[in-house]
Formats: structure tokens, C-alpha cells, sequence
């Protein structure tokens, strides 16, 4: 997984999701890209690999990235190997590839695919989900059962579609992912926990 906390951008790979966190300059984004993890670093106009090969593209002010193109501030978009891949109506404020394969972007309030408005009032925070991508008001992910994992009033919770909690268990602050069988959360001071599907702590 990776993220990025106060402009510290970081990524934990399984098995043992040690968190590495290079000193890059404040990061803005963060996304994966054929197996690598990218941070958008707009003060010294990069993006960069994290791990791994030491890759970067010079990209300008960065402004999100998604798992296909690096988006910049004046709503170009370039692909991982520097080319240019198209506009969008502006610099977005959160990008992802969703779960369809088509690139989501958030950009004037709004979460958008292609030149589709999907929501015309988009939440904090943008997640994949099977059939594309959402947003929600709370850090929120979909496991592989289909069922959604949100960090929201000092709990990790499972719920439905429709919104029933069917496990808990108690969190603070941070973001949650799925990584395979595991549902695995950050906070914001960097600590990183797994669980499985069913909210039962795992040991890393």
C-alpha cells in the first residue's frame, strides 16, 4: 500500500509492510503503476518511484496521479513513460483508476469518468470499487467480498451496500485499503495494521 501523511509520501509492500518513506520534498499524491508506487512531488516538478528502480518523469506541477496518467495542474496529463495522454477541464484534486479500468477524476466538486459527471457533489475521499469508483465522506475501501471497510467515529467498520455494520472493531484516525484477503488501515503518525475480512486483528 502506499500513501502520503502531512506531504510524506510512503509505501508498505507485503509481506511484512515495512513502511519505506524516501525524503522527496512534500508529496501531493500518491498511486501504483505496473507494480510500482509513484509520488507526485509538485515542488520539484516529478514524479518519482518510491521503492524499487529509481524512476521519475518530469511532469511540472503534479496535481494527482492515478494508476494510468500523471495529471498536472494546467489539466494535461502525461502517461508514466513522459508522453502526453490527453486534458482534463483543469488540475484535480484526486485521481484513480477505478475497477472498470477507466480513469476517475475529482476536479470542481465533481467525481468524473471521460467528460461524464458520475457524482455532481463529490466527497473527501475517493475509493475503487468493482464497476469503477465512488466517493465517500470517510476514509472508506471495498474488500474482495464486496463489502465496504470505512474508519469513521474511532472505529474500523464493515458494513453492506446498504449500509449495516457487520463487524467492528475500534480505530483512530488514518485510511484503510484492501490488499488481497487483508484489509489493512494507516494512521496518520504511520502505524500500519492488518486485519482480515471479518475485522479479526492479524499480527504482521
Amino acid at each position: 500500500m502506499a500513501w502520503v501523511s502531512g506531504g510524506q509520501a510512503c509505501v508498505a509492500r507485503v509481506p511484512d509492510y515495512r513502511p519505506v518513506c524516501p525524503r522527496l520534498g512534500r508529496a501531493v499524491d500518491v498511486a501504483w503503476n505496473g507494480g510500482d508506487a509513484w509520488a507526485a512531488v509538485p515542488g520539484a516538478g516529478l514524479a518519482v518511484t518510491l521503492d524499487r528502480a529509481a524512476r521519475s518523469v518530469p511532469a511540472g506541477a503534479v496535481a494527482a496521479l492515478s494508476g494510468a496518467l500523471i495529471y498536472r495542474q494546467d489539466g494535461s496529463a502525461l502517461n508514466y513513460e513522459g508522453a502526453a495522454a490527453g486534458q482534463v477541464a483543469g488540475g484535480p484534486s484526486a485521481a484513480m483508476t477505478g475497477g472498470d479500468g477507466a480513469d476517475y477524476v475529482v476536479l470542481a466538486g465533481q467525481l468524473r469518468r471521460g467528460g461524464a459527471v458520475v457524482e455532481p457533489a463529490a466527497q473527501a475521499y475517493l475509493y475503487a470499487t468493482a464497476r469503477g469508483a465512488a466517493t465517500a465522506a470517510v476514509p472508506t475501501a471495498v474488500g474482495a467480498s464486496g463489502d465496504l471497510y470505512r474508519i469513521q467515529g474511532g472505529q474500523l467498520l464493515r458494513t453492506d451496500a446498504a449500509g449495516g455494520v457487520l463487524a467492528r472493531t475500534p480505530h483512530g484516525p488514518g485510511r484503510v485499503g484492501a490488499v488481497g484477503q487483508d484489509i489493512v488501515t494507516v494512521s496518520a503518525s504511520g502505524e500500519i495494521r492488518r486485519y482480515t475480512q471479518a475485522l479479526t486483528p492479524l499480527i504482521p
